[in-house]
């Protein structure tokens, strides 16, 4: 390839990440908001919490985006550029996604712990703050690692917007080259090697948080179990 056309695959790569950043921020903060919230004491809070799910996870990515793109400023005169609109669908449908991750970690926490909170007389957010959330977001890192490179594949349907991102580049390549299997093949490699750099990064995340609770990576069970037991909260030794 020319020096011209590996600039617009370098061009596609950097929107491919700036969209992924964006998307996977937006998608975070609706993980948590909506995963808290499906374990609120409020019936009507954790419906609504629950209907939100149900909705985007039930969705399609690229149905969505199409519907932000084009049916939102037909609908509300809301004309979003093709990056906004791509981070939007994507935060919001794989933060759905997130929001599950969120709430089967909160609820895997030790009731024990709980009731700790409660006899201390924590208020909600003080047991949320200083007990759930440090046990459970270590727990939280793998699948989160796993949907994290879902959104980075997820980010090529925004080519069908005609934002230049990493597929739409490629495509221009192969359309100027007529060479399919070279283009594509260079396009994986990107993808992959982008997915390969999130998964370590993610793993080294996941390293430190669990050091800071006392466990290891990749611990079994069994070695959990041998581990000295601790009670309370604050984990001291029993």
């Amino acid at each position: 390839m020319t020096s011209g056309l590996w600039e617009l695959v370098l061009k596609g790569v950097w929107v491919t990440i700036q969209l992924l950043v964006c998307s996977a921020l937006l998608g975070a903060a609706v993980s948590f908001v909506v995963g808290v919230a499906r374990t609120h004491r409020l019936w009507i809070v954790r419906f609504l919490a629950g209907v939100y799910t149900e909705v985007f996870r039930g969705t399609s990515a690229l149905v969505m985006i199409f519907w932000v793109y084009f049916v939102l400023p037909i609908a509300f005169g809301w004309q979003l550029v093709p990056l906004w609109a791509g981070t939007l669908a994507l935060g919001l449908t794989y933060g759905a996604y997130g929001s599950e991750i969120v709430r089967g970690a909160l609820n895997a926490v030790d009731p024990a712990q709980k009731e700790g909170g409660i006899a201390l007389s924590f208020t909600p957010w003080q047991r949320l703050r200083l007990i759930l959330l440090p046990q459970a977001v270590p727990e939280m890192i793998p699948p989160f690692s796993n949907l994290l490179v879902e959104l980075l594949k997820g980010t090529a349907l925004v080519s069908i917007m005609g934002m230049g991102d990493l597929a739409f580049s490629g495509n221009l390549v192969r359309l100027a080259l007529q060479e399919s299997a070279e283009i594509y093949t260079i396009v994986l490699l990107i993808y992959f090697v982008i997915a390969f750099l999130l998964t370590r990064g993610m793993r080294g995340l996941e390293r430190k948080l669990k050091a800071g609770t006392g466990k290891q990576v990749g611990s079994t069970p069994d070695q959990e179990l041998n581990r000295p037991q601790t009670t309370g909260v604050g984990g001291a030794v029993a």
